[in-house]
């Protein structure tokens, strides 16, 4: 099988809460296999989460967010997952509205979607 021949053609970075188990299952129906990455020129902060129902999926009131500082020193790590367009619509539906879904180039090359601090500039 090619990798256009594959249903998982979408990259999805996560550094948080879509690294967890349990999470995964709630968003994806199934325990997703990641490989570690890293996004340069980013850097990463708390986010109090206030949507009952995320909090109660991942199990935390705070979440990690990540916001782009264009310094290529500040690095964030995580895994990326190759997913299929469904899943990614329900990782769309899993995030609160202050993330946004950005495409990022990660350390590894790879392209990869990414939420990211809804309020945070774009990189460029």
């Amino acid at each position: 099988m090619t990798h256009t021949d594959s249903p998982f053609s979408e990259q999805l970075f996560s550094y948080g809460t879509l690294q967890l188990e349990q999470v995964q299952i709630a968003t994806f129906g199934r325990k997703l296999d990641g490989e570690a990455d890293e996004m340069p020129g980013f850097s990463l902060t708390m986010l109090k989460i206030e949507d009952p129902a995320v909090v109660a999926t991942s199990g935390k009131t705070h979440h990690p967010v990540v916001t782009w500082t264009g310094n290529p020193a500040d690095r964030v790590s995580g895994a990326v997952f190759a997913i299929t367009p469904e899943e990614l619509a329900h990782a769309d539906a899993y995030e609160v509205a202050e993330y946004r879904r950005d495409l990022v180039t990660l350390a590894s090359g790879k392209q990869a979607w990414v939420y990211v601090d809804a309020n945070s500039r774009q990189p460029g």
